[in-house]
């Protein structure tokens, strides 16, 4: 039976794929053209010599039709070859390299799904434009396979919700307007919202209080819209623990109407509204407007000092002062949230600060850059203590303040920052911290030590723990991360008889 030629050898060699690879029908048609061309034959003298019409030898060259196990001796035979040269696995020249791939790719469930009409494979189309079609699919894979690790519908409202916050400098009118009329009528003016005075607004609304021992573990809160209650934890040393923002984010989504998302920008712009009015309650407009121009005129604005005048937490204190500093005090700002792992779970940015973000514009579930204060803050001695830090990056130099604070979800960084021309307005600017972020240049914080990746890169192999939201693409009802069937049960029991 003939060998193979040193020649052969060779061209294997050079083109072979993974030692596991099985031949298929598009690569034993091509080892028979190879073979037959490299001997002069016509495909018509191929077809005579195992007694088949020509047809049929060029749909099995084209991988349309795989032969018998008795077609191929015959064929090897002819072409005097073996039986294992034509089912060689390995593409006989790199044209048929690329042939073969576009022949499989336009058979897969992915060319399919686009609906498209396949592309003649032939002498005709050149070596570029089948590098370039089979290119333009592998980054359709890698998208496609992006989307399934993180669901492409939440990410892109994600983006769009960002990019509409930003357009109105974060300060949504209609719900100040809103907080106002709520507070108006409970006859608040000033200072802080106390816990009687946010009662008295569940009470306006209709609702009756109940604390109990036993609220859903997975709720802050639950509304009971049929008997007008409201259930709150029970905690602490008098047996009800400060509950106000629990409490006015759930009147929230009662007071704006809100429905069950019918998607994830609904299920997104629903959270962000009843954040934003319990915020705009906690801190009013009026109130919070005066303090912070107070400030801005002694050059003292500190988050911490909105949190205590107004005895709210760091976070809601962040979060109301974004909501004015632009519209009301001409400062352009950014806001960040990120875990102890250097995740960021919540961003906002009006002042060009380039936060990490995915091919669709979102941010959260992106890594933070380490030099950046919303990282750094998390090795300082005083961690929870506000922390202020200049850092040059490619948008330019900012200033940041930032707050640690303790979750049951782990350690969250709480961050407000400025470009460095804003600072001069607050309190901490004279601080000597400094650092330089070249992110997203992967050798700014990401790319290991050339040394440690000697050591390691052969011999690490991490499991990821992925968070829960990640993994689903469409809230699940109208509550996602709460189980149905347990507040079912708990409202059960605790409505009147």
């Amino acid at each position: 039976m003939p060998t193979t030629t040193p020649k052969r050898e060779t061209e294997r060699n050079a083109l072979a794929g993974p030692p596991d690879a099985e031949p298929d029908a598009l690569t034993i048609g091509r080892q028979v053209r190879f073979l037959r061309t490299r001997r002069g034959m016509k495909l018509e003298d191929l077809a005579a010599a195992i007694g088949r019409a020509p047809s049929q030898v060029s749909a099995l060259e084209n991988g349309k039709r795989e032969p018998k196990f008795s077609q191929l001796q015959a064929l090897a035979k002819a072409l005097g070859a073996g039986v294992d040269d034509l089912l060689d696995p390995t593409p006989p020249s790199e044209r048929d390299a690329l042939e073969i791939e576009l022949g499989r790719v336009q058979r897969g469930p992915l060319f399919a799904a686009l609906g498209l009409g396949g592309v003649r494979i032939g002498k005709s189309l050149p070596d570029d434009a089948l590098r370039t079609i089979l290119a333009l699919n592998r980054e359709l894979e890698r998208l496609h396979a992006e989307r399934a690790l993180t669901p492409e519908e939440a990410r892109r409202a994600n983006a769009e919700l960002r990019a509409e916050m930003r357009a109105s400098d974060n300060y949504i009118p209609e719900l100040e307007e809103v907080a106002r009329d709520l507070l108006d009528d409970v006859g608040h003016t000033s200072g802080p919202l106390p816990q009687r005075i946010a009662a008295e607004i569940a009470e306006n609304l209709g609702f009756t209080l109940h604390y109990v021992p036993d609220l859903p573990h997975s709720t802050r809160s639950v509304i009971d819209n049929r008997n007008h209650r409201l259930y709150l934890p029970a905690s602490g040393p008098r047996g009800r623990s400060n509950t106000r923002s629990a409490m006015l984010q759930a009147l929230a989504s009662h007071i704006l109407g809100h429905t069950e998302p019918q998607n994830y920008g609904d299920f997104l712009r629903q959270r962000v509204e009843a954040n934003y009015l319990a915020a705009a309650l906690l801190v009013p407009e009026k109130a919070g407007v005066r303090f912070l121009r107070d400030a801005k005129d002694t050059k003292t604005i500190a988050i911490e000092d909105l949190r205590d005048a107004f005895a709210v937490s760091f976070e809601t204190a962040a979060h109301r002062f974004t909501n004015l500093a632009t519209k009301h005090l001409g400062i352009p700002v950014h806001f960040m949230k990120v875990h102890e792992s250097g995740i960021l779970h919540k961003a906002y940015e009006n002042d060009g600060v380039n936060f990490p973000a995915d091919p669709l514009g979102a941010v959260e579930g992106q890594h933070v850059c380490r030099k950046w204060t919303a990282r750094v803050v998390f090795g300082v001695e005083d961690k929870f203590s506000p922390y202020a830090q200049y850092t040059d990056t490619p948008s330019g130099t900012y200033w940041c303040t930032s707050r640690v604070e303790n979750t049951q979800d782990g350690a969250f960084s709480v961050s407000v920052g400025v470009p460095f021309a804003h600072v001069k307005w607050f309190a901490g600017r004279e601080t000597t911290h400094r650092d330089q972020s070249r992110c997203p240049d992967e050798s700014c914080c990401r790319r290991p030590p050339s040394e440690l990746a000697e050591k390691w890169q052969d011999h690490a192999w991490p499991s990821a723990r992925p968070h829960a939201s990640m993994l689903a693409a469409m809230p699940a009802g109208a509550f996602p991360g709460v189980e149905t069937r347990e507040v079912y049960s708990f409202l059960d029991r605790h409505a009147p008889s």
